[in-house]
């Protein structure tokens, strides 16, 4: 379980195929230990081996079906977050670390000091959004702006603050680029109850 808040923005710093991806990522954190669940833009990964200045992970074949994982290359920039602690607190919300779907910027304009990203979501996704509700795009936490009814639905708005802009991976986002989208797990408890009356 994670909150989307990131802690760290780290780099592949190799990619390597091995019965699926193996990824060494480089990043500054202390304590970290060889089976803890790392967010790696938005995906949760399991550490499996931990060295001087960062550490490796591996992505399924189940993973890589889900994620934009097998496209990485060396050098890429990544959100990280490492697992929540009960003690810790909950800045962003509940972000489980399961990929729910790709989704693609389909336009990015600065308004004063936000930046508004639109982005398109398979229809999986976008049952589940709701307007000033949470969202995870990149392993990092977001209220809905808007659901612009532009693109033929299926878009959400998101508003970039000044601080996750320069803190995230986000503030380097353009039309035509994908992400990974998580939906707020919250809102998928409450929509299968809501099938399972039917």
């Amino acid at each position: 379980m994670f909150t989307g808040i990131v802690e760290r923005v780290g780099r592949i710093a190799s990619v390597a195929q091995n019965n699926g991806v193996e990824l060494r990522v480089t990043a500054l954190f202390k304590g970290l230990r060889k089976g803890e669940s790392v967010a790696v833009n938005g995906a949760c990964l399991t550490v499996e081996r931990v060295m001087k200045g960062g550490f490796t992970v591996h992505a399924v074949a189940t993973t890589l079906g889900r994620t934009l994982i097998g496209e990485w290359a060396k050098g890429r920039p990544v959100n990280l977050e490492r697992a929540l602690r009960a003690s810790d607190r909950l800045g962003g919300h509940f972000v489980q670390g399961h990929v729910d779907g790709v989704g693609t910027v389909r336009r990015v304009a600065e308004q004063e000091d936000a930046l508004l990203v639109d982005v398109q979501v398979p229809a999986e996704v976008a049952e589940y959004l709701i307007p000033r509700g949470a969202v995870t795009v990149d392993g990092v936490s977001l209220t809905i702006n808007a659901l612009p009814a532009a693109g033929g639905g299926g878009v959400m708005q998101i508003s970039l603050v000044p601080y996750t802009r320069t803190h995230t991976t986000l503030g380097r986002l353009a039309a035509g680029d994908r992400v990974h989208v998580e939906a707020d797990v919250l809102g998928k408890y409450v929509r299968q109850l809501c099938r399972s009356d039917q």
